[in-house]
């Protein structure tokens, strides 16, 4: 995002150097494969469908109090869970 939003080209040497900048070091096969997965993503569009994306707000119907409890403990495991799973391919790129 950081080289989308510089207007760079987002290839492996900018890719590399904004790694490196980062104080990063990467393996050059993964940031390869990181560049060819990004090659036929329109990275703008992604960002603004992300920003456009409706946010759970709480604002629907409160559940009776005796289902409240089970339901927030079920929400918050499934959270805990859930925390960085996205990421977990991205994060392997650099070790």
């Amino acid at each position: 995002m950081l080289l989308h939003s510089a207007e760079n080209e987002i290839n492996e040497k900018n890719v590399g150097a904004v790694l490196k900048a980062a104080g990063v070091s990467a393996d050059d096969a993964r940031v390869k494969a990181l560049v060819a997965s990004l090659s036929d993503v329109d990275i703008g569009e992604a960002m603004s469908a992300a920003i456009a994306a409706p946010v759970a707000t709480g604002t629907a119907a409160a559940p009776a109090a005796a289902d409240a409890a089970p339901a927030e403990e079920a929400a918050a495991e499934e959270e805990e869970e859930d925390d960085g799973a996205g990421f977990e391919g991205l994060g392997s790129l650099f070790g």
